[in-house]
């Protein structure tokens, strides 16, 4: 059976920030293991008699990415940074852009979903703490 992916799932997207080309991508390879949390956009209900009512809002499937970099350069720190607060790319949680993921070989039309924590170590070395990224579709 072949792999199943998140891109299986996905609608085609166009982004904010940049094409349908790598080279306006967030495309660095985050250093530990990459969570993907997927779900529905499902409700359900529980009465007083614990009997159930289940909704579903939507047909659509929701993806969420978890990245965390550990000892990257000023440089790699500056890319994922600029792509958060620069009003043309991330703007914050309010613009998506394309991300590269690293194992499945796609791109991703994604946005952040909340704020990021950069670390400056004395060696002038950085490390961002886990980053979110809301994926809207495929490119």
């Amino acid at each position: 059976m072949a792999e199943i992916e998140m891109y299986d799932y996905l609608d085609v997207a166009t982004p904010d920030y940049g094409d349908d080309s790598s080279e306006d991508a967030l495309s660095l390879t985050p250093h530990n293991s990459m969570t993907e949390i997927s779900e529905k956009n499902q409700i359900i209900h529980v009465a007083d008699d614990n009997s159930e009512e289940r909704i579903s809002l939507s047909d659509d499937n929701i993806f969420n990415v978890t990245l965390q970099w550990n000892t990257i350069t000023e440089s790699e720190a500056g890319t994922i940074v600029d792509f958060y607060f620069d009003p043309a790319k991330g703007n914050g949680v309010t613009r998506t852009f394309v991300w590269e993921h690293p194992t499945d070989g796609h791109e991703y039309v994604v946005r952040f979903t909340g704020a990021i924590k950069r670390k400056i170590n004395p060696a002038s070395l950085y490390d961002i703490d886990q980053i979110t990224l809301r994926v809207i579709g495929k490119i």
